[in-house]
């Protein structure tokens, strides 16, 4: 069956409010861990993944940094409007490149209380630790967000800058509670590096630089690509059917030589830190497919398009596909490919590239548990009670699993 006409309903369970993490567990590496191979289901904790990852794996981490993407301005009469940043405008060709404009930018956002934003007024938002203000224009409506012009007035700072010295951490919602200090720290990988995000990587909030040093201790080789994980991520399914559901898309980086990393280790394992890492490294194989097909990517829009790899084309081996990508990268793109991926992994999905896959305990209705039910088989509910039977915490801050495809 062709997953558009899979129902949601087929894929969800029920979640009390009780098993929600509401806060990170005192210690990263502490959290519990569910392992997950050939139909047996154990448990153990972050701090001795290793033991359960084979040597000359090779573990893959997003290495993407959380933007502090929330703003919360003040109109002249007092009223309060929260200006969530979603993405910059399209005249912008990544979001780096966005991040580091000086001055002035327009970014798509969710606006809170925009009925009461009349679209002459200028918002202000005072920074002072570091004295300057950043002002916020309506520029236009967009569906169901806004694209809004922002500035300020200390014109050699960055956006990038900005958000940190103005903006709060952009928790999830399912969280239901304001940020707090602790945010800061733990809505943030130990390993981020490359700013873009407006929500964290979750899986790989567990690990801390014991764990990374007792991976590379077991001859587990670890390697950081990008995705940018926007606000998406948390859009519930609403549709019946999974067809009438529009996938987001989201930015990814790769270089050539994270390529030959990958290439080499087709052969033996590779393991996904996250569902993010994971679609990045599924969507290699797709441009680097579609190359083998003798069609050109459109890498300034989106490489990889929500149902691409449920249609009929021909399918050439990984090892070809991502050789061929490796080629065009350096090629044309001088080592380094930013584009945009919207893949949706749902049930009937071929695994290309990844066979185990680290992630937390995912909401009802939504497409990261899709990808888990199409990785894991029918096992996946089996997990999940497990989970919920056993103590384990889910979503962002909760706890999490290890789970090995079935070959």
């Amino acid at each position: 069956m062709h997953p558009r006409h899979l129902r949601i309903e087929d894929y969800t369970y029920e979640l009390p409010d009780e098993k929600i993490a509401r806060h990170p567990a005192e210690v990263r590496d502490a959290s519990k861990l569910l392992i997950y191979r050939d139909g047996t289901i154990g448990e153990d904790i972050y701090r001795n993944i290793a033991r359960h990852i084979p040597p000359e794996t090779l573990m893959v981490f997003n290495h993407t940094r959380v933007v502090h993407a929330r703003l919360l301005f003040r109109k002249p009469t007092g009223g309060a409007i929260e200006i969530f940043c979603l993405e910059p405008d399209s005249q912008y060709p990544d979001i780096q490149t966005a991040l580091g404009t000086q001055g002035r930018v327009s970014w798509n956002c969710l606006v809170g209380g925009a009925a009461k934003w009349k679209k002459d007024i200028v918002l202000s938002l005072p920074c002072e630790e570091e004295d300057f203000t950043l002002y916020a224009r309506y520029l236009e409506h967009k569906g169901d967000h806004m694209l809004i012009g922002l500035e300020w007035d200390q014109e050699h700072l960055t956006f990038s800058e900005v958000l940190e010295h103005c903006g709060k951490v952009p928790l999830p919602p399912y969280l239901g509670r304001t940020t707090e200090p602790e945010d800061t720290e733990r809505y943030q990988t130990v390993f981020a590096a490359e700013a873009g995000s407006v929500a964290a990587p979750t899986a790989g909030l567990h690990f801390t630089k014991e764990v990374l040093q007792s991976l590379e201790q077991q001859q587990i080789q670890t390697d950081f690509i990008t995705l940018h994980v926007g606000a998406g991520t948390f859009r519930p399914v609403k549709s019946e059917r999974i067809g009438d559901h529009s996938m987001h898309a989201e930015w990814i980086e790769i270089t050539d030589n994270q390529i030959s990393t990958i290439i080499s280790h087709l052969d033996k394992n590779i393991v996904a830190t996250g569902t993010t890492t994971l679609r990045t490294l599924e969507s290699l194989y797709w441009i680097g497919n579609k190359l083998m097909n003798e069609q050109e990517p459109d890498v300034h829009n989106v490489a990889v398009a929500q149902w691409e790899p449920y249609d009929e084309i021909t399918r050439h081996s990984t090892t070809a596909a991502l050789q061929r990508l490796q080629e065009w990268i350096r090629q044309k793109h001088n080592g380094r490919l930013i584009t945009r991926t919207q893949i949706l992994i749902a049930p009937g999905y071929t695994f290309r590239v990844v066979n185990g896959l680290v992630t937390n305990f995912h909401q009802p209705h939504s497409t990261l548990l899709l990808l888990v039910a199409a990785f894991a088989g029918d096992q996946w509910r089996n997990i999940y009670n497990y989970a919920l039977t056993h103590h384990f915490r889910f979503l962002s801050y909760g706890d999490g699993s290890l789970i090995w495809h079935n070959q």
